[in-house]
């Protein structure tokens, strides 16, 4: 009779497992990242397949529903006392979802989730904080901060899920923070706490506890250097909602990103600011950006980026040069590195700049990161005005799409961009000339429509 197998292959990226150690990951062709841990205790009830064919699991049948049965009511969400979270989550909190927040250490993950736990507390929810990474005293330093803390808001530190399992199902509680998840373990798996194995199981434990019992769960995730959330990538899959923290821990502003939402818009973001007591939420995230702006100074421009539905403006810094060494330099800061390159391409080829023996720097303010094919006329500009020494209207806004032929090609929502800009005081606007054709005009700012770079370029 063959030993039954005690350990198996599983893959740290993706989560694959295999019998055998294998230097790429068959499933998401990834080098040497197959690990070998312990495979889960099989539970005592598989043990009822050998009792015959005949013989089927005792479990008893459940009766599926009809989609005109299932009640969706509008007080299934619930509201997190942030505008900004409830607008990346879809509108508030799901009954029976799961979330996964991660971020760089000390970006906020805590101290955003235990403000939510305050605000929800205050309006009459039962909330349970599990810590598995501190104590109750360092909690409670945190929420003194923050403001007083009232209602059904409880605290427990515990690593030990099976406990934390009873612990919800005697408590009740309809919002369960889980900080965070590397830190938990089942006793079924012999493997250390974070390893694949540990993750993936307590991951699905979580999952089946949340969707059975109609919980909330909130889980924070550890990031690698590579900025995506550590452990197997199943462990993204398998969640409701991925939100990502971003932002510079030297900066005041945060930036919550949804990349994954099943129950609305992956393209949503928030914005928070650093404060004494804790994040407090940006409203009026473009006014924020453009804070502290140069008035009179060349290779400053004004672009308008497009997150989900909200229109950000932000400000491109662009700085060319003559070079001090034998080969120019090329440094991109928060956007596309080879879309800079691209672009100058672009202004040598078919405009006749000689760009090809100058340095040039691009930067968006604020540490904002944006890929935006609209941004690439507003860097354009700014290469531009830097290059000529002409600064360009601090009132004016300048987006669009540029493609290898020169043209100024149309990009989506144009005139939410514009009037967005006008409710900033804005007074001017070059847009892509098909998106003017396409527009009403909007009272207190004057478009000028360009059909290719070297109209734009003469605007200056």
């Amino acid at each position: 009779m063959a030993k039954a197998r005690t350990t198996a292959f599983f893959c740290s990226e993706c989560g694959y497992e295999s019998s055998k150690w294998m230097g790429q990951c068959p499933a998401c062709k990834a080098w040497n990242t197959m690990v070998e841990e312990p495979i889960a205790k099989s539970s005592p009830s598989g043990a009822s397949s050998s009792l015959g064919a005949g013989r089927r699991s005792l479990a008893p049948a459940v009766k599926p529903a009809l989609l005109s049965e299932i009640d969706l009511q509008e007080q299934d969400r619930i509201p997190t006392g942030f505008k900004e979270l409830d607008r990346v989550l879809g509108d508030g909190i799901v009954n029976g979802s799961l979330v996964l927040v991660g971020g760089d250490p000390g970006i906020g993950k805590s101290t955003l989730l235990l403000q939510v736990c305050r605000h929800l507390s205050g309006a009459g929810h039962r909330v349970l904080y599990i810590s598995g990474e501190e104590s109750l005293k360092q909690i409670k330093m945190r929420a003194n901060r923050i403001g007083e803390v009232q209602g059904d808001l409880r605290f427990l530190c515990e690593t030990n899920l099976d406990r934390i399992d009873r612990t919800i199902e005697a408590e009740k509680p309809e919002i369960v923070v889980i900080d965070s998840i590397q830190t938990m373990y089942r006793e079924e798996v012999s493997s250390a706490p974070g390893s694949v194995s540990q993750v993936r199981e307590s991951t699905s434990m979580l999952m089946q506890t949340a969707k059975t019992q109609g919980i909330a769960i909130f889980v924070v995730g550890h990031v690698t250097k590579e900025g995506v959330v550590a452990g197997p990538r199943v462990l993204e899959h398998m969640v409701d909602t991925v939100l990502y923290f971003e932002g510079d821990r030297n900066a005041s502003y945060r930036i919550l990103r949804s990349v994954k939402n099943r129950f609305g818009s992956t393209n949503e973001i928030g914005v928070f600011e650093m404060a004494e007591q804790g994040l407090v939420e940006v409203e009026n995230p473009s006014e924020f950006m453009l804070n502290g702006r140069p008035e009179e100074a060349s290779g400053a421009v004004v672009a308008c980026s497009l997150e989900g539905t909200r229109p950000i403006l932000l400000e491109v810094q662009a700085l060319v040069a003559e070079t001090s060494f034998g080969m120019p330099r090329r440094t991109a800061a928060g956007t596309d590195y080879n879309r800079v390159n691209l672009l100058m391409a672009v202004l040598e080829k078919r405009c006749r700049y000689d760009l090809g023996r100058l340095d040039a720097y691009v930067n968006i303010a604020g540490g904002m990161k944006m890929n935006e094919p609209a941004l690439d006329l507003a860097i354009v500009m700014a290469l531009m005005s830097s290059y000529k020494d002409r600064p360009v209207d601090p009132r004016m806004l300048i987006f669009g799409e540029v493609g290898l032929s020169g043209e100024v090609r149309a990009v989506s929502q144009a005139e939410q961009r514009v009037r967005e800009a006008a409710k900033l005081g804005f007074t001017a606007c070059i847009l892509p000339q098909v998106c003017l054709e396409k527009m009403k005009p909007v009272e207190g700012i004057k478009l000028h429509g360009v059909k290719n770079v070297r109209e734009a370029i003469g605007l200056l």
